[in-house]
């Protein structure tokens, strides 16, 4: 009984303030951080920079590409969105080939494939082996942004979770950044080196990466899943502050796989079905539980309007979207895209010290509330352009200004919070196929975005398109705020209950209440 007879909730309080969990496991001491556990997920999240500079590179590379190969606006469009498109079945293979060669493979794997699609593209002598070597890099995406966040989710503990899982978001915005410094430096060079070289800088990376995850550790929850009993508390030693903290963690995992908790076996014998994966998807899309049901509509809502809002067309077209306000020097144009790469790499690192103090949820709600704000002044910053004829500088610097805090609103909440979110919502058996399914919504959206951005300015105008993202933004904010609940410092093993209660965000709100309460007193 608490002190004081408290009510129930007060209790929960309590518990909460003691573990950082809101569950009475007092022994569970999580509040260290652990320098392994941060970097084997630094190391992990090279992959995601890989895939971030390859993005960004492609916004002032297409400029070059458009010159040299001389091909068409559609031409242009199918060679931004081919990545997205091809990174569609490497989602959906990368969780359940992560199932069975486990998680640190397939990072190795991924870095071959993008090692070999960065050899194409810098070769290069014409359209079709760009688009062959931007289709092999795309699996090779898809591959990455599946196995990052599901990676470092298993590798953390509760309490610092957030932050570590955030990290491959942290990293692909700081190689958008790379790739956009890289257009301006790269383009002074010659124009048939220069997009070449651009594109070719990424096999570096992915051979160094490939060779480094050699020398980590694997996922101690795949190694659980394979029976390897003995090798996941050898791993969970290393990523775990203390012996208890890193027994209770076992004793967990080994319960959410099936295994009874009292064995004391480093090798037991678990279903090769569980092994590989098996059924996985099966019961995530045909006879989910409820809880499940939600998750999968909770990880596939956020993946949803991620990237409908039209985030990653105003990556990759950002110098187009100025060259429409009438600024037509290429250097200022990828000048001005290096302001905003900026603006995206300072506010997702400030994002990933609130996620595990503010709360994923309402870092959602502020994002898209931001958000939405932005693109209706930079909407009406391009109508006021584009129904002028002459050069109105304001609106200019304007369309410029909004464009940096869009980016910066979208930084620090809709893009780091949904892979933080979606790869740690699924149950243990579903959790590595449950997000390539949230992935594969990613990026098929990002395709559908990326290559109909033209074709839809050119029918509705600038304006109009960003109007239209508005109304897409506020749809994504009430989703947020009706239907996700808080995961903030719960365990991975509890993620299964918290969506099976209709009342828990009722219940965290009135949690954050009286522990105000407490820290005020």
């Amino acid at each position: 009984m608490c002190p004081g007879q408290e009510t129930n909730v007060q209790c929960q309080c309590q518990r909460a303030m003691k573990d950082g969990s809101g569950h009475n496991n007092e022994d569970y001491s999580l509040t260290k951080f652990n320098n392994y556990a941060c970097a084997c997920v630094v190391a992990a999240s090279i992959i995601s920079a890989i895939f971030g500079y390859s993005t960004g590179v492609m916004a002032g590379a297409l400029l070059y590409i458009k010159e040299e190969l001389r091909i068409s606006d559609l031409q242009v469009q199918l060679l931004a969105g081919i990545l997205n498109a091809c990174a569609l079945p490497g989602s959906l293979l990368a969780g359940r080939i992560s199932d069975i060669i486990g998680r640190r493979n397939t990072i190795i794997l991924s870095s071959i494939i993008f090692l070999l699609g960065s050899i194409l593209m810098g070769y290069g002598p014409n359209y079709s082996a760009l688009m062959a070597g931007r289709c092999t890099a795309g699996i090779g995406a898809g591959f990455a942004l599946m196995i990052a966040p599901v990676y470092s989710a298993e590798i953390s503990s509760p309490s610092y979770r957030g932050f570590l899982t955030a990290l491959p978001d942290v990293s692909i915005n700081l190689g958008l950044l790379l790739g956009y410094v890289s257009n301006y430096f790269f383009g002074r060079l010659p124009l048939q080196i220069g997009w070449r070289t651009m594109l070719f800088v990424p096999a570096f990376p992915s051979l160094a990466l490939a060779i480094l995850m050699l020398k980590l550790v694997e996922s101690p929850r795949w190694l659980v899943m394979q029976g390897r009993i003995g090798d996941a508390r050898e791993v969970l030693m290393r990523v775990s502050n203390t012996k208890q903290e890193a027994e209770q963690r076992l004793q967990e995992i080994k319960t959410a796989a099936g295994i009874d908790p009292r064995s004391t076996q480093d090798i037991v014998q678990v279903p090769k079905r569980s092994r590989s994966g098996g059924g996985a998807l099966r019961e995530l899309l045909c006879n989910p539980s409820p809880p499940v049901r939600r998750i999968l509509i909770a990880a596939t809502g956020v993946h949803l309007f991620q990237q409908i809002i039209g985030i990653e067309a105003i990556f990759m077209y950002t110098p187009r979207i100025f060259e429409r306000t009438g600024i037509t020097d290429k250097s200022v144009l990828l000048l001005a895209t290096v302001g905003m790469g900026i603006s995206d790499a300072v506010f997702v690192l400030i994002s990933t010290f609130l996620l595990d103090r503010v709360g994923r949820r309402i870092l959602l709600l502020v994002s898209s509330g931001g958000v939405a704000v932005s693109l209706l002044g930079l909407g009406a910053c391009m109508r006021i352009v584009e129904h002028s004829d002459d050069k109105v500088s304001w609106a200019i610097s304007f369309t410029i200004v909004f464009t940096y805090i869009y980016v910066a609103f979208t930084a620090i909440g809709l893009g780091p919070v949904t892979w933080v979110y979606s790869s740690e919502i699924f149950p243990l058996r579903l959790r590595a196929q449950g997000l390539g399914v949230g992935v594969t919504v990613n990026r098929f959206t990002n395709v559908v975005v990326v290559t109909s951005f033209i074709s839809i300015y050119q029918k509705i105008t600038m304006a109009g398109i960003f109007f239209m993202y508005t109304a897409i933004t506020a749809l994504a904010w009430c989703f947020y705020y009706s239907f996700l609940p808080e995961t903030k410092g719960r365990s991975l093993e509890d993620m299964e209950s918290i969506f099976g209660k209709t009342n828990d965000i009722n219940n965290n709100k009135q949690v954050k209440h009286v522990i105000n309460g407490y820290n005020n007193a």
